[in-house]
């Protein structure tokens, strides 16, 4: 065994798995170990270990392992550049929606469908609103002189 990679024990004290779901995961190819020994022994990468603890997120939140390969083959044809998703991108629960976040975006693991709009672009709209915008008590001078009128 190499230092940069773990066998089936070790990988699942890291992830809080145990050796017989990381054997079916395995098996049915939900994350599959990047390293086998010459004997045919699993070891698992760090990028293993991170995809392994998504899969493990994802199961917690209750979401099926049907439903998460699922959004996995969709994704895979959403984003066909990213080969190991799991590691790869931030997934998300809320509610029965599996969000995939990617660069400023969010959208639904399954349909592609945007979900979220992206927060740095309505962060600019708000800068540039703030800037056309006059301050506080400029919008209606008249109003601010009657306030000073009954104070």
């Amino acid at each position: 065994m190499t230092r940069d990679s773990f066998s089936r024990q070790q990988a699942a004290a890291i992830t809080g798995l145990t050796p017989r779901q990381l054997a079916y995961w395995r098996k049915t190819g939900l994350v599959v170990p990047a390293i086998h020994t010459d004997g045919g022994h699993a070891r698992y990468t760090f990028t293993d270990l991170i995809a392994l603890r998504a899969a493990k997120r994802l199961r917690d939140a209750g979401i099926s392992l049907q439903r998460i390969r699922k959004c996995l083959r969709s994704l895979t044809h959403f984003l066909p550049t990213a080969d190991r998703p799991l590691a790869e991108l931030s997934l998300v629960v809320t509610g029965d929606v599996v969000l995939v976040f990617h660069g400023e975006r969010a959208f639904d693991a399954l349909t592609g469908q945007e979900w979220v709009f992206p927060i740095a672009e309505l962060a600019r709209e708000v800068e540039k609103l703030q800037r056309k915008q006059p301050r506080q008590g400029e919008l209606f001078p008249a109003a601010e002189e009657k306030l000073e009128e009954y104070a």
